[in-house]
């Protein structure tokens, strides 16, 4: 249990290290550099979607014979509906956008933005559970080194996120407030992971069908925020650039350490 609640931690201290980036750097970040992190990130959540969520939970599923895709494929649709469902519901607003998301509010910009790395990093706490949750119940198909590997990928893709969520807010609110308030957006990770663990051991064969929930969850938001975002505007191909090494970092990380 130790060795999961670290693990479940992980994420959350690459979000709140990115945070803490706006005591140190004065400027916003390059427009071209904020490209290639989106660009990043998206590459990070693809790879992971697969190599540590889909193929696992179909692997889990190999019982079902030439059916063992349908738990992972209802629980992967279902994660794109899950999210589809949170950005029509609640109000949020993206960095790289001037027009606000979901139903009309007066919430401060400054709350929207937060609240918009707050729906993004649910499928990502998620995911995290969903895999300590198969290392607790001794599933021979996810390994501890495997689901360290996922955290930490997700960590090393938050460290960005905290920091360009946390800049506007700079702007409107200082250094301290920015910090805490990006701090508190990475806390939803280690909470929707620490739900799914509890949730997977009483639902231990509805596993499958939780890692792909999560794969669903995090390809929805690359799809519809991160890789667009990357490849708005001119230079395109950086966003592109950078998706492909962060696939590869956690390729490695997933197959090393797995």
């Amino acid at each position: 249990m130790v060795a999961t609640f670290w693990g479940l931690m992980i994420p959350f201290l690459g979000t709140t290290a990115g945070a803490a980036c706006v005591f140190f750097i004065k400027k916003e970040l390059n427009h071209l550099v904020q490209k290639s992190l989106l660009g990043f990130a998206a590459g990070v959540m693809v790879a992971a979607s697969v190599w540590s969520l889909l193929i696992p939970a179909m692997e889990m599923s190999d019982h079902l014979e030439r059916l063992a895709f349908l738990p992972a494929a209802v629980g992967f649709i279902a994660g794109i509906f899950f999210l589809l469902l949170l950005d029509r519901w609640i109000p949020h607003l993206h960095p790289a956008t001037l027009e606000s998301e979901g139903p009309k509010s007066s919430l401060k910009r400054s709350t929207m933005l937060i609240l918009a790395v707050t729906i993004h990093n649910i499928p990502e706490g998620i995911s995290g559970g969903a895999v300590f949750a198969g290392v607790l119940a001794g599933n021979t198909k996810v390994t501890l080194a495997g689901a360290f590997a996922l955290a930490i990928g997700i960590a090393i893709q938050n460290l960005p996120e905290g920091f360009i969520v946390s800049l506007p807010v700079r702007d409107d609110h200082g250094r301290k407030k920015a910090f805490i308030y990006g701090m508190l957006s990475g806390l939803v990770e280690p909470v929707a992971g620490g739900i799914t663990v509890l949730l997977a051991a009483y639902i231990t064969p509805a596993l499958p069908f939780l890692l792909a929930f999560a794969a669903g969850a995090m390809i929805y938001v690359v799809v519809e925020e991160l890789i667009p975002e990357s490849a708005e505007g001119a230079h395109s191909n950086v966003g592109t650039l950078g998706f492909a090494f962060g696939f590869v970092v956690m390729m490695i990380l997933d197959v090393a350490l797995g």
